[in-house]
């Protein structure tokens, strides 16, 4: 039995098995998002959307301070326990909304899976450009719309039944045109396969933009 449930309500619930769960969406992504940054240093980094901490290690080690952003209590619990707290400011917020940030405090913003559960991409694009440093650079990785056009999009089981999380279609010119109405200039655009994807419709698409 599949069930749809509150975006935010679903994401409390998935926070205590989404890092054991089978998830190729997600291993994909911590791997790509490790092949990209790999090699770069940033004094601030901003991650939107950090869920259980999976790429928030990885962040740490190549950011001087990292603040970790999520809306969902849950999520940010468990990557408080995995990750630990003394070198990461966590916050809890809804990107939807200003950001609890001020102007140029950035050098990097990553958001990864995230985007497919926001409907209009332009006021996040818009925020990130207003709190990015100059200069600075906005990595985006998320399900390829190719992905979504086979009617995918994250689910996980709860009991005997599994929920369906709400998600929007973005085309790739949907993020192009909300990153060019922000400012940003397109640096790097990237599609992922994983191991087990052989054959099949690429599974995350990755941009970089920058200020």
């Amino acid at each position: 039995m599949t069930i749809n449930m509150n975006i935010q309500e679903a994401y409390n619930h998935w926070s205590a098995t989404y890092d054991t769960d089978l998830n190729l969406t997600r291993d994909l992504d911590r791997t790509t998002t490790m092949n990209v940054l790999t090699g770069f240093r940033f004094n601030t980094i901003l991650e939107v959307g950090c869920g259980t901490g999976k790429n928030t290690g990885f962040l740490s080690e190549i950011g001087g301070i990292v603040f970790a952003l999520d809306f969902s209590t849950g999520m940010i619990h468990k990557a408080k326990e995995k990750v630990g707290s003394t070198d990461i400011n966590y916050c809890v917020a809804d990107v939807k909304s200003p950001w609890p940030y001020k102007a140029s405090s950035f050098e990097l913003i990553t958001c990864n899976l995230v985007l497919e559960h926001i409907e209009g991409l332009t006021p996040v694009f818009l925020e990130a450009f207003r709190v990015l440093t100059k200069g600075g650079s906005f990595y985006v990785n998320e399900l390829h719309p190719f992905r979504q056009y086979e009617g995918k999009k994250a689910h996980f089981e709860l009991g005997e039944k599994t929920v369906g999380i709400n998600s929007y279609l973005h085309h790739v010119s949907e993020y192009l045109n909300a990153a060019e109405e922000a400012g940003f200039a397109l640096t790097h655009f990237r599609e992922w396969w994983h191991a087990e994807d052989e054959k099949k419709l690429p599974r995350l698409a990755s941009f970089m933009f920058q200020k």
